[in-house]
């Protein structure tokens, strides 16, 4: 029940996460998070979108956005609530490659975005111990 996350690398240059950011939004599709990563050379643009397909045609006038299964897992939007899940991996021995964060605009509610090197059987040992992992359609009925 993966969630897709597209990945771009931009030029790392004034300027081009806007033009990317600028391009997205003109082709009217909703950024629901967002993610960049950097080195000297270029950045690692991550996002998760309304429009997949869409997005990955308007990111190819800049570069090729891959598609990345990441697992979405719903958090409490308080002190705590991700440690109980980075806990629960851990004793899984599930490595985390990466990780970020967005809450919802439901009141109290937060989502953690990861990429693993295990997505079954991180969302297996997530929903044993009462962790909601989200799939597309969940994540855009959401937000």
């Amino acid at each position: 029940m993966a969630i897709t996350q597209l990945s771009a690398f931009l030029e790392n240059k004034p300027g081009t996460l806007s033009q990317a950011v600028a391009a997205i939004s003109e082709a009217g599709i909703n950024l629901r998070a967002l993610s960049v990563a950097d080195t000297s050379d270029f950045g690692v643009l991550r996002v998760i979108v309304s429009d997949i397909p869409k997005t990955k045609e308007v990111l190819s006038e800049y570069t090729i956005a891959t598609e990345t299964p990441v697992i979405a897992v719903k958090m409490s939007d308080e002190a705590g609530s991700l440690k109980q899940i980075l806990d629960i991996l851990q004793a899984a021995e599930i490595n985390i490659e990466y990780v970020y964060a967005f809450t919802s605009a439901g009141k109290g509610s937060a989502y953690v975005v990861m990429r693993v090197d295990d997505i079954a059987g991180a969302e297996a040992v997530l929903n044993e111990n009462g962790k909601e992992t989200l799939s597309d359609e969940q994540l855009t009925e959401l937000l």
